[in-house]
């Protein structure tokens, strides 16, 4: 059985002509027809080419790999108990699932502060963060969690100030912090501002430390979803042409003549902007460190992706050589914007193996006596037992999960209510909750409550999507450790999971569920 899908995906807007009778090896339909118009992805590209390589259509959706991988958190499973309490008096009046505390705190100096252990981990430049960005900064700020901007917002920007290659006027940057900063209360959550090697030249986390106040930064070596530099699609030629001038590379020339006489007659209607890979090397990393400690960076972050292990392990290395104050690991798999498809089902290293691999590797330093950074895993995780199995499988080392996709789409149908709302014309799916915000958002009272009726009414429906959404979750991760008894999350241990299959226990290195407790099962039966 192969893993992957092979030549017709949703994603890509492709199908087989024969869909129940297809080449394993290829996906090619078993009889591929003279005479067939092309609906599958080798059809397709006929009269389409590089268009297919991404997923469509673009600007409105998020993607992820649709690849089945060997193993994964399906093949862990969360271990239950019956005695005692963690962080909390054993007593059954007591240690009652509300009780359970998830707060994190984190940093160099313990300065950063969550409500919940999650953040959403760089959404940059693409549609679909700028379309979703109120909800997302808004709905975060209220939670108390960590949002990150991601690459290339600033070279995006058409109403950016750049002089002599360094930014120093930028309106959608500037946006996106101030939707953060002016809702967050009290401290809690963080807006992270991400940088690649655009941003780099641009000085763009310099500025955003020094004009707007941004606190965390966090260099980026790539993502789960590719092994490239970050991608956009341009439909304006103007545009297509100033971002050509900043540097970027666009596909095809906006500059040449016959490729501006072609746009101009519809023979194309999109450009590709793609973003330079970075070249890692310890010396260019401490000297990127210190140039933001000395612009007054108080955090600093590093994100990286589903590279080989060699450079998982450069990433554990430098974090704990550089002091860093949190490292994001992306697995394979996942993805936000213009990612290559065959690339994001293709390449890269999946959840479960990245992720033991860390673990791996930070308790190794870590018995040597080395600084360990806050660690988070992402990887297309959406829900609270793979929050759990996560904070689980990486303990004590990883303090947060990343989540992209699930935030987004949480916020995107939260808009999509509160439109439907302001229009009168809610799907009957949801009109049997209610017609107004008040009736069909379940938290809608209790925000209220929380941040009066004025600041209430001013809430973009994205914002409460959102909300509701991390209620859930939170609501849900709390049920699962109080049935684990771990009433706070350094209580987590790598003993609250077991693995399901010979493979998992192989790959994670946690026992089988048949083999787990078997000291103390020993015990209690010898009487």
């Amino acid at each position: 059985m192969s893993l992957s899908r092979l030549n017709a995906t949703a994603a890509t807007l492709t199908k087989n002509r024969t869909e129940h009778s297809v080449v394993p090896t290829s996906g090619m339909c078993v009889t591929c027809v003279d005479g067939c118009i092309g609906m599958c992805e080798i059809g397709k590209s006929a009269f389409r080419g590089h268009e297919v390589i991404y997923p469509q259509p673009f600007g409105v959706i998020t993607t992820a790999g649709e690849k089945m991988y060997p193993v994964d958190y399906s093949h862990l499973t969360i271990m239950g108990t019956a005695v005692g309490a963690h962080g909390i008096e054993a007593d059954s009046d007591r240690a009652i699932f509300p009780a359970v505390d998830l707060t994190v705190r984190f940093g160099s100096d313990d300065g950063l502060k969550f409500r919940y252990p999650w953040v959403i981990p760089g959404i940059g430049s693409t549609d679909i963060a700028r379309n979703n960005w109120e909800g997302l900064a808004i709905g975060s700020a209220i939670a108390g969690t960590g949002l990150t901007i991601g690459e290339n917002v600033v070279g995006m920007d058409p109403e950016a100030v750049i002089q002599n290659g360094k930014i120093i006027k930028t309106v959608d940057l500037e946006r996106r912090v101030r939707l953060f900063t002016d809702h967050q209360r009290d401290g809690w959550g963080a807006i992270i501002l991400q940088g690649n090697i655009e941003d780099t030249r641009l000085g763009v986390q310099e500025y955003a430390i020094q004009e707007l106040g941004v606190e965390c930064v966090e260099l980026k070596w790539g993502q789960g979803a590719k092994n490239i530099g970050g991608e956009v699609k341009i439909r304006s030629l103007e545009k297509a042409q100033l971002l050509h001038e900043r540097g970027y590379v666009v596909l095809p020339d906006p500059t040449e003549e016959h490729v501006i006489e072609a746009f101009r007659r519809g023979m194309f209607r999109e450009f590709e902007r793609h973003s330079r890979v970075g070249m890692v090397t310890e010396e260019g990393f401490a000297q990127r460190v210190e140039e933001l400690r000395e612009a007054g960076a108080r955090y600093l972050f590093l994100k990286t992706g589903a590279f080989r292990p060699a450079d998982l392990a450069r990433a554990v290395v430098f974090a704990s050589r550089y002091g860093l104050d949190l490292l994001t690991v992306d697995a394979a798999g996942g993805g936000t914007g213009m990612s290559p498809w065959r690339m994001m089902n293709e390449w890269g290293i999946p959840p479960l193996e990245l992720q033991s691999l860390l673990y791996s590797y930070a308790a190794r330093l870590h018995a040597r006596g080395e600084h360990i950074p806050a660690i988070a895993v992402a990887g297309g995780l959406t829900f609270e037992d793979q929050i759990f199995k996560g904070l689980a499988l990486g303990a004590p080392f990883v303090r947060l999960v990343g989540m992209a996709r699930g935030p987004i789409a949480a916020a995107m149908v939260g808009k999509t209510i509160g439109r439907a709302i302001d229009e009168g014309q809610l799907p009957v799916y949801v009109e049997r909750f209610g017609r107004t915000r008040e009736e069909i958002f379940v938290t809608a009272a209790e925000l209220r409550h929380e941040l009066g009726e004025e600041e209430y009414r001013r809430l973009p429906s994205g914002a409460i999507g959102l909300v509701t959404y991390y209620e859930r979750l939170a609501q849900g991760l709390r049920q699962i450790m109080a049935g684990a008894r771990k009433f706070s999350l350094g209580y987590i241990s790598r003993d609250d999971v077991a693995a399901l299959t010979p493979e998992a226990a192989q790959v994670t290195g946690l026992p089988h569920v048949m083999e787990a407790d078997a000291e103390e099962v020993e015990s209690i039966l010898a009487g």
